[in-house]
């Protein structure tokens, strides 16, 4: 039975990382591309369980990753930052908080 990325430890949990990526650039290699994303997500969820959440700070902006928004937390639940965006104020959304990079300052 496969443990849950909560019950792993750190190194485990970056021996899985390396596992997922091994197998996502074999997927993009074979041009299988709903395999890839669903890997980059798992990939994206272990490394969360890297970080620790009170490092995120609750009405602090962050830079999404590979993208150019900006994402107000309002309350950490666990490795999920929930918030929102500045495109889109009035949608509340959840995003792992690997995703989540320090803003750069002016």
């Amino acid at each position: 039975m496969e443990k849950r990325y909560s019950q792993m430890t750190p190194h485990e949990l970056n021996t899985e990382i390396a596992l997922l990526s091994e197998k996502a650039r074999k997927a993009e290699q074979h041009g299988i591309i709903n395999e890839l994303a669903v890997l980059e997500r798992k990939i994206t969820m272990a490394k969360a369980y890297l970080l620790n959440p009170e490092d995120f700070s609750p009405g602090a902006a962050y830079r999404v990753e590979d993208s150019g928004d900006e994402f107000t937390i309002s309350y950490l639940n666990g490795v999920f930052a929930w918030g929102y965006r500045t495109t889109s104020p009035d949608q509340e959304e959840a995003l792992p908080i690997s995703v989540l990079k320090e803003k750069k300052q002016a």
